[in-house]
């Protein structure tokens, strides 16, 4: 149950991250809220997920499900570089996520 509310951390990053384009595209008041909304349930999964996933291993999920999935809605929604080696350098991430799953 640990891990599902980590990944469900991780996403939530995701969403606050998204919010702060959102508020530098304009939208300031409802970009402010879901950041608010978004990172604070974020950090509050996060913390109960590390009660039993050891920190190093959590924190690194957290980030690496925020920064893949960050990347990839700025690619799907706003049209980022879709180079290949953006692409494979964020599979790395996702390769080192899955790693350090497996060693914990």
């Amino acid at each position: 149950m640990a891990w599902l509310i980590l990944v469900l951390a991780g996403l939530l990053e995701v969403v606050g991250v998204t919010a702060i384009k959102r508020v530098t595209d304009g939208h300031w008041r409802s970009g402010l809220a879901i950041i608010v909304v978004g990172f604070s349930a974020s950090l509050a999964l996060l913390n109960l997920a590390m009660r039993e996933i050891d920190l190093g291993v959590a924190y690194a999920t957290f980030t690496g499900i925020g920064a893949v999935g960050s990347a990839l809605i700025g690619m799907w929604l706003w049209g980022e570089s879709h180079r290949p080696l953006r692409i494979a350098f964020l599979g790395l991430i996702v390769c080192a996520v899955v790693g350090l799953k497996l060693v914990a």
